[in-house]
């Protein structure tokens, strides 16, 4: 009765999958390039040559992280954002004003060009070109 029942130990799992495939080259480094040039406006492209990476790890990238696409997508309108505001802060100039009026309300403030049926004949047809400014 003195005998000592030994308990066998369950083998340890290998860990011999999980580093399994190629290491990822993206880094906390080539994201912020990335975003360096989004924030320029930059096209994908652009941003993958400045980080040195191809289009497809970029693709990748953006399928294992969705929220990055939209951080993206921000990024790629802040130069807008900030020409409008530039815009905006100098209407007191009459030349810009007056550009952003054209651009804005180009029906009221463009230049118009009305195109009617009488005038000079050009290939069989009347063309009257008017220009009102």
């Amino acid at each position: 009765m003195g005998e000592e029942i030994k308990l066998l130990e369950a083998p340890k799992k290998a860990k011999r999958y999980e580093n399994v495939g190629r290491p990822t080259i993206m880094s906390e480094e080539r994201v912020n390039k990335l975003e360096t040039v989004f924030a320029l406006g930059g096209s994908d492209e652009e941003a993958c040559y400045y980080a040195n990476i191809s289009k497809q790890t970029l693709y990748n990238y953006q399928e294992k992280h969705p929220e990055f696409v939209d951080r993206k997508e921000a990024l790629k309108n802040k130069p807008i954002l900030q020409a409008r505001q530039t815009i905006i802060q100098n209407l007191d100039d009459p030349n810009l004003a007056l550009k952003y009026l054209e651009k804005k309300r180009g029906e009221e403030f463009g230049n118009k060009v009305d195109i009617t049926s009488k005038g000079e004949k050009i290939g069989g047809n009347e063309i009257n070109f008017t220009n009102f400014q």
